[in-house]
């Protein structure tokens, strides 16, 4: 089984960010999140553990009260219910992001 399409931008214009989900099994989930260098990462908490990957662009994150750059390779862990947004961003934001359990929707 394989992540198709995880590293484009995906984000139709009228969107301030786009959520996409590409794959799903029992034990996780995984899916692209694009925000435009313009856009609003408007998430909040969720009920599953993440893990992103920056796959394009760059920024910052803000979670458990630290801020930190992305750009293509960082990756971050998010526990589940943990307050977290990107910010500040210099260019288009491509993200692969895994859910453990699957994603059911904000917390």
């Amino acid at each position: 089984m394989e992540v198709v399409d995880a590293d484009r931008f995906e984000c139709p214009p009228d969107r301030p960010n786009h959520f996409v989900e590409k794959l799903r099994v029992e034990s996780l989930s995984a899916g692209t999140y694009s925000i435009p260098v313009d856009g609003v990462d408007d998430q909040r908490p969720h009920r599953e553990d993440e893990v992103y990957v920056v796959l394009s662009g760059a920024g910052q994150c803000t979670a458990g009260g630290q801020t930190v750059p992305v750009r293509p390779g960082t990756t971050l862990y998010v526990p589940r219910g943990e307050a977290h947004h990107f910010h500040d961003l210099t260019a288009d934001l491509t993200i692969l992001v895994l859910f453990a359990p699957p994603y059911t929707g904000p917390g």
